[in-house]
C-alpha cells in the first residue's frame, strides 16, 4: 500500500501527469458533444466513432458533421478539412524527430501529432523529455477522444436535441479558451477578428458549415505588413 502510495505521489510530481490530467475532462467533454451531435444530426454512430479513431481531428470532425449534414458536397467537407489541417506541415518539421526511425513508430506518431501532443513535447527542453511527452500526450488524447466520441453518441440517441444541454457551444468554448492566449500577437488577432467578420456576414446568406471555410480567409490579415521607408526625421530621432 505505502509503494502504491509513493508511485502516485512520484507521478504527481510530474508536471506533464498535472496537465494531462487536466486536460483528459476537458478533452471527454467536447468529444462526447461531437458524438452527440452528430448522431442528433442523423449520422451513424459507428460512422462517428469511426471517424474519431480515423480523422482524429476534433475541429475537422465538428466541420465535417457541420458541412455533410448541411448538404455540402464530400468535396467541400474534404478542402475544409485539408485547409484546416494544414498546420500539421510545421508541426512535422517541429516535432519529426521525435517519432522515430522504423516505419510503424512514424506511422503512429503522425496520427498522434495533434495540438496538444506537439505544444506539450515543445513544451519540454530535454530531448528525451521532449519525446516522452509528446507520445505519452498523444497516446492519452486518443484514448480519452474515441471511447468519449462513441459515448457522446450513445447519449445522443436518449439526449434527442443537443442544444437543449448546450452541447452545441461546447467546441466554439474550448476553442476559445485555447486562443485567448495568442491574441496578444497582433498578426493572430487580425487574422481572428477578419475570420469573425467573415462568418459573422456570410451566416444569413451561406448554408450551415460553409461560413467557417470563408472564415478561413482571415489568416491574410495575419501576413506581414511591409512598411514604407520612415521620415528622415524620424531615423535621426531613434539613432539619437
Amino acid at each position: 500500500m505505502r509503494s502504491l502510495w509513493r508511485t502516485m505521489r512520484s507521478w504527481w510530481r510530474d508536471k506533464l501527469i498535472r496537465d494531462l490530467v487536466a486536460l483528459v475532462p476537458a478533452l471527454a467533454v467536447v468529444g462526447a458533444s461531437l458524438g452527440a451531435i452528430a448522431v442528433t444530426k442523423g449520422v451513424p454512430l459507428w460512422l462517428i466513432t469511426l471517424t474519431a479513431a480515423a480523422v482524429f481531428a476534433g475541429g475537422s470532425e465538428f466541420m465535417l458533421v457541420g458541412l455533410l449534414t448541411a448538404g455540402a458536397a464530400p468535396a467541400t467537407a474534404v478542402l475544409g478539412g485539408l485547409l484546416l489541417n494544414a498546420r500539421h506541415f510545421p508541426y512535422g518539421l517541429a516535432v519529426g524527430g521525435l517519432l522515430g526511425n522504423r516505419w510503424l513508430d512514424r506511422l503512429v506518431g503522425s496520427h498522434l501529432m495533434v495540438d496538444e501532443s506537439v505544444a506539450f513535447a515543445l513544451a519540454e527542453r530535454d530531448p528525451a523529455r521532449r519525446r516522452r511527452a509528446y507520445w505519452l500526450t498523444g497516446t492519452a488524447v486518443f484514448l480519452t477522444w474515441v471511447p468519449s466520441v462513441a459515448l457522446g453518441g450513445l447519449l445522443g440517441q436518449v439526449v434527442g436535441d443537443p442544444n437543449r444541454f448546450g452541447l452545441d457551444a461546447a467546441l466554439p468554448a474550448a476553442i476559445l479558451a485555447l486562443i485567448v492566449p495568442a491574441l496578444r500577437d497582433a498578426p493572430t488577432l487580425r487574422a481572428v477578428l477578419g475570420g469573425v467578420v467573415l462568418a459573422v456576414a456570410t451566416t444569413p446568406v451561406l448554408p450551415d458549415g460553409l461560413p467557417v471555410l470563408v472564415a478561413l480567409l482571415g489568416v491574410v490579415l495575419a501576413l506581414p505588413v511591409r512598411r514604407g521607408p520612415r521620415p528622415e526625421a524620424e531615423r535621426q530621432e531613434v539613432a539619437a
